[in-house]
């Protein structure tokens, strides 16, 4: 396992601010077990959500990984997620959740608002997100479908099954009225399995 928690810690994009956008695209949208002062549905543009990357911690074990969400640069591509609004003190703890390959990186994101409004122009801000790239140790990079399924549907580490964390995932995306239409074909194939 490659831990990026100190490199994370020198990844200060947001120095000297007193709050800070964090966006979840993974187990973030339906997982925040942390402190926060405010969730929005958001988007990031330019960015596909992919199941490439390996969980030696979490989904999987280092004999059996499971393989949990990153991004990789998708142009056109829109990626739905939940926004939340941190305070800077919340990002230790998260460095060391998302050890595992994954670094703090600068995105813009937009700000789906509630629904019901009728406000026409949608915000955009600087947020945060953490990325894994296939230059971590942990990355596993594409695979057929149906491999990715077979390991997910087998794999279980500390936090759980990588199962429930694909099927929580797929919930929350459609609680948020979200189409992916790769975490929709990954769910079907490990229903099937």
């Amino acid at each position: 396992m490659f831990d990026t928690t100190a490199l994370n810690q020198q990844r200060n994009f947001f120095d000297g601010h007193a709050d800070i956008w964090l966006f979840g695209y993974g187990s973030l949208i339906w997982k925040a077990d942390f402190a926060y002062l405010e969730r929005q549905p958001a988007f990031i543009t330019g960015w596909a959500r992919r199941f490439w990357q390996g969980s030696h911690d979490h989904r999987g074990t280092p004999d059996a990984p499971g393989r949990v969400a990153t991004l990789i640069r998708a142009q056109g591509e829109v990626c739905h997620g939940m926004a939340y609004r941190i305070t800077p003190d919340v990002l230790a703890p998260l460095d060391v959740r998302e050890k595992n390959g994954y670094l703090r990186e600068k995105v813009p994101l937009t700000f789906l608002g509630q629904r019901g409004d009728t406000q026409s122009e949608k915000a955009t801000t600087e947020g945060l997100i953490y990325l894994a790239t296939e230059d971590n140790p942990a990355f596993l990079g594409e695979a057929p479908l149906v491999d990715i399924a077979r390991q997910i549907a087998h794999a279980h580490g500390p936090s759980g099954s990588n199962k429930a964390y694909l099927l929580n995932l797929a919930q929350a995306l459609r609680e948020l009225g979200s189409e992916d239409a790769h975490i929709t074909a990954l769910a079907e194939q490990v229903r099937s399995l």
